[in-house]
């Protein structure tokens, strides 16, 4: 299962059916759960772990130390779960002592060649970054959430569960959880009707959603008041709830 190639510090932790492809090299403090696939020409430095059953792509490099000037070799982590598929050439770093020192992956998410995410970031679980799509330091990116390609994320900024971004994307701002944004400027395009349906989210909640995106966006309002307006709308909504909730602890301001 480790190919003869592969470099291993004794110190790092692999299941027994882990695999490890030629040329890779894995540091000292990475610990690798069962099921997990490492091909070819990988680099993996810890503090990391990483979960079970996860498929890494050659050229990919995980654990290396965050591209913060700050930084002075202070000991950070980075945390993968399970079911991750990592394309080649995707970088993930870890965290920072400005933050919680984690860098920290959810479940079954599917980060596309040449994507990145920079240090102290938190991803929930299925989300999909495409082709190029980067985030920068500390950026908050909910479950279920779609970047198309090239998008770019500002630092600080939290991205929504069942957001859209549109190919070449560039996020300022917070976007809300279930918004469709795209263009140059980056702007809002209504609700990611066509991802909450296919995640089993009813239509009733879709249409309390696509009433609330117009209280946000369609009435000239200011956010404070759009967010009152939503809470007297959502009623026994969780998803609207979740919306109401994201909405008032907002880091950036919202995108409008």
């Amino acid at each position: 299962m480790i190919d003869s190639t592969a470099v291993i510090d004794s110190s790092a932790e692999l299941a027994s059916d882990v695999s490890v492809g030629p040329f890779s090299v894995i540091g000292a403090n990475v610990r690798i759960d069962s099921g997990t696939v490492i091909g070819p020409h990988v680099v993996i430095k810890g503090p990391t772990c990483i979960g079970k059953q996860n498929r890494i792509y050659q050229y990919t490099s995980i654990g290396e130390d965050p591209q913060d000037k700050k930084y002075a070799g202070e000991i950070t982590r980075l945390e993968i779960g399970d079911r991750n598929t990592i394309r080649e050439f995707t970088s993930l770093h870890r965290g920072t002592k400005q933050d919680q020192g984690i860098t920290r992956i959810g479940n079954d998410n599917l980060f596309m060649a040449y994507t990145h995410v920079a240090h102290d970031c938190v991803i929930g679980s299925e989300v999909i970054m495409a082709n190029g799509a980067s985030l920068a330091g500390h950026v908050r990116l909910n479950s279920h959430a779609i970047l198309g390609g090239f998008t770019l994320v500002h630092q600080f900024t939290k991205i929504g569960q069942y957001s859209f971004a549109a190919m070449g994307s560039a996020i300022t701002q917070d976007i809300p959880p279930f918004v469709m944004v795209g263009g140059k400027p980056t702007r809002p395009h209504g609700i990611n009707s066509v991802g909450m349906e296919r995640n089993g989210i009813s239509p009733e909640d879709i249409r309390l959603i696509r009433k609330a995106y117009k209280i946000i966006y369609k009435m000239n309002l200011r956010l404070e008041d759009a967010i009152d307006q939503m809470e007297d709308l959502a009623g026994e909504s969780k998803e609207l709830s979740d919306m109401v909730s994201f909405l008032r602890n907002v880091s950036r301001g919202i995108l409008r």
